[in-house]
């Protein structure tokens, strides 16, 4: 699947994240891993995330080769707060395979998939890091670790898969683990994909994790992990590596990624990764390029509200402050505030 998120997040971004609002002043974007982080978009930011893999696949039990062509898509969409967003993934594989035994070939082609979803970050530890004040007495105080760094921000993602029951490339042929069965159910078949996504951000660092449960409700389900460590190097150039293990009747592995990701202007990102595996059933190679670009209709930050004591207290002051907006002599010129006749 996937999460949102590797997550290629780069050094003003990290800096410029509000501890109270989603909205970041620059893409925000999942690619070029296969990780989502912890945070949405931001309200009104509508992004599109999009590349496209080449690639070469040998599986010898089966005595397969495979030339893969890839193109994969992710829209997103920040709505109602600043914690959602709701999201579009999904991928289109042809792959052309040879039979090494009989020389025999033939094409495969189809989506690997194709989940609608939303995701929600439930907590963020660096909601109140923007308030506390800074010892003036230390330089260690303020620069050095402290164990709360540790606390990673927490989202989660459900979202339903659409997957036509005959597709070759994701589902066992009939339901029949021998893959000689040449029979295939057809029609179209929903099952659910869940995931939770931790973030930590540590100054030029981020770490990921998402722990992801795929057609859970299928012959084909599959568990997974992914870890996604991504370092920035400068303001516009950034680079991670990942890896991913995966759990399934169908399809097991352990897979490494890497790559980097260039900031052209503050809505346009390009991107370069890589994929290897480490076993020969079948073994995997495969390069990618792609793009990440938003409409940033984002109009104004909308804090995430704060809770318990503190946040009511907030609310109250806010109040306060429009009431006596609401309140003032229509006819005295306020120069404090601007209002009235500029001579």
């Amino acid at each position: 699947m996937i999460f949102e998120r590797s997550k290629i997040l780069y050094l003003f971004l990290f800096t410029s994240i509000s501890v109270f609002s989603q909205y970041t002043e620059t893409v925000n974007s999942n690619r070029p891993g296969f990780s989502q982080g912890a945070f949405s978009v931001g309200k009104n930011i509508l992004q599109f995330e999009t590349g496209f893999g080449v690639g070469n696949e040998e599986h010898l039990l089966l005595n397969k080769k495979t030339d893969a062509f890839i193109i994969d898509y992710n829209i997103r969409y920040g709505v109602w707060k600043e914690e959602l967003e709701i999201s579009f993934i999904g991928a289109y594989q042809s792959n052309s395979v040879t039979l090494t035994d009989s020389g025999a070939t033939f094409k495969e082609r189809n989506f690997t998939s194709n989940t609608v979803g939303a995701k929600y970050l439930f907590f963020d530890p660096y909601r109140k890091k923007q308030l506390e004040k800074p010892n003036l007495y230390s330089w260690k105080a303020n620069n050095g670790f402290k164990w709360k760094d540790l606390i990673p921000a927490i989202s989660f993602y459900a979202g339903a898969n659409f997957d036509q029951a005959n597709n070759p490339i994701t589902h066992f042929p009939n339901n029949d683990i021998t893959f000689f069965n040449p029979e295939l159910e057809t029609g179209l078949e929903i099952s659910p994909t869940i995931a939770i996504a931790t973030q930590n951000n540590w100054g030029r660092w981020v770490f990921v994790i998402n722990l992801i449960g795929e057609r859970i409700t299928l012959d084909e389900k599959s568990y997974s992990y992914i870890l996604t460590l991504t370092h920035a190097f400068t303001a516009k150039l950034s680079a991670f590596i990942e890896t991913q293990g995966i759990k399934s009747d169908f399809y097991a592995d352990q897979l490494v990624r890497g790559g980097a990701a260039f900031l052209v202007n503050k809505d346009f990102q390009l991107d370069a990764a890589f994929l290897v595996n480490f076993k020969d059933t079948p073994s995997r190679q495969y390069a990618r390029l792609g793009v990440s670009y938003r409409l940033d209709m984002h109009k104004k930050d909308e804090y995430i509200e704060e809770k318990g004591k503190a946040g009511r207290a907030e609310k109250r002051k806010e109040k306060n402050n429009i009431k006596k907006k609401e309140n003032k002599r229509v006819d005295r010129i306020d120069f404090e505030d601007g209002d009235g006749l500029n001579l």
